[in-house]
């Protein structure tokens, strides 16, 4: 494999957004000046032009802008009538907006253990987690690996139950070549800037191929208006606002190409740890398509490893320290330690490693000799 880039010994961050700007600047700000021109700055053409183009490359025949993911989600649960009384299933080790989403719709969350080997929603949890007050499942695409959708609709078809894919982190991820958020009732995505696909603000989509629960949707997300000053139903200000829109339509246009180097990254790592003992790499299904959002591997000694990678210059996170139901907010839903066996231990060794298109290979091969070193040495430096 070619190798490319210099070690200039220059920090490295996890996701580095000036870097990736600098790539995309030019078309960027006449993304901006071409809405600033217009004039119109709401719920204008180049949301709808984005929303259409979205809903193309997802494989769904609707798209509804939204402010965030987190709002994506709550609003997809608005849609469906899920609310107070209602549980709703999804991932214990997922990010704290996925558990937010459902208490702001006023339903609570229920939670389950994870897969050790993929880290996402393990099945066999899920069933038993089922109740006469479930009413949705939030399957999780963590990491920007797809879950076991297939067998989440399974389950939810055999129960009665909707299906809402928290696809925030798995923009062009796929399962058996068809895009994760076309599965369930609805998809939701987020574009936080870190993103895969990421604006330069908040911002969100959701996805369905029910015209209905779509209609519904874009009610809810102007105060349940369907024209200005008379209000159909109640709803929330949640409105992915024309410069992001505009931005994102040239940002996915590059979608596929950012997210092969992403692949490509992963693979060069893959190649570079695969011999030490102390490290575990991530595992994904042969039919799914793994986007990368994030790089996590299973390592042994995390902490002291990431401080010794820190005083090298390199930059690693952790997600996410600590699983939803140890989390404050969420002590009152009963849970604790113990509950969730595979989240907590797995909790104690993730670790993310740099993962951005903007990173060059040379600058992989510079984390990856100084992973070694930290594992005494073992095994070939790499060049």
């Amino acid at each position: 494999m070619k190798r490319t880039g210099k070690n200039t010994g220059k920090k490295i961050l996890v996701c580095d957004l000036k870097r990736e700007h600098g790539t995309i600047r030019g078309e960027v700000m006449r993304s901006v000046k071409r809405v600033l021109d217009s004039g119109w700055y709401i719920l204008g053409k180049e949301l709808e032009a984005f929303e259409n183009e979205f809903a193309e490359y997802i494989g769904s025949s609707n798209a509804v802008g939204v402010a965030s993911g987190t709002e994506g989600l709550q609003l997809a649960l608005m849609a469906l009538a899920v609310g107070r009384g209602d549980e709703v299933i999804t991932a214990v080790n997922t990010a704290i907006p996925t558990a937010m989403a459902i208490v702001s719709a006023g339903a609570t969350p229920k939670f389950v253990d994870i897969d050790e080997d993929t880290f996402n929603l393990d099945i066999r949890e899920l069933e038993r987690a089922i109740t006469g007050k479930t009413k949705a499942i939030v399957p999780v695409h963590l990491y920007g690996n797809p879950c076991d959708i297939g067998g989440v609709m399974k389950i939810a078809r055999k129960h009665g139950l909707a299906v809402i894919e928290d696809a925030c982190q798995a923009h062009g991820a796929s399962h058996n070549s068809r895009k994760v958020g076309s599965f369930g009732d609805l998809g939701a995505f987020s574009f936080y800037p870190t993103k895969n696909l990421g604006c330069y603000g908040d911002g969100g989509m959701v996805v369905t191929n029910n015209g209905k629960l779509a209609a519904k949707l874009r009610l809810l997300r102007n105060y349940g208006q369907a024209t200005r000053y008379s209000c159909d139903i109640e709803g929330i200000n949640s409105r992915l606002d024309e410069i992001q829109a505009a931005i994102l339509r040239g940002k996915l246009r590059r979608l596929d190409r950012f997210n092969k180097r992403r692949s490509a990254i992963a693979r060069l790592y893959g190649e570079c740890l695969k011999d030490i003992g102390a490290l575990e790499l991530p595992s994904y299904d042969r039919n799914s398509k793994h986007v990368f959002h994030l790089y996590v591997i299973r390592c042994e000694k995390r902490d002291m490893l990431r401080d010794f990678l820190l005083k090298n210059g390199i930059e690693t996170q952790i997600h996410y320290p600590v699983p939803l139901h140890l989390q404050g907010a969420f002590k009152g839903l009963g849970y604790r330690a113990g509950d969730f066996p595979r989240a907590e231990a797995l909790s104690r060794k993730i670790l993310t490693l740099p993962v951005f298109p903007a990173l060059t290979d040379g600058e992989v091969m510079r984390i990856c000799n100084c992973v070694r070193r930290f594992y005494n040495g073992r095994g070939r430096r790499l060049s």
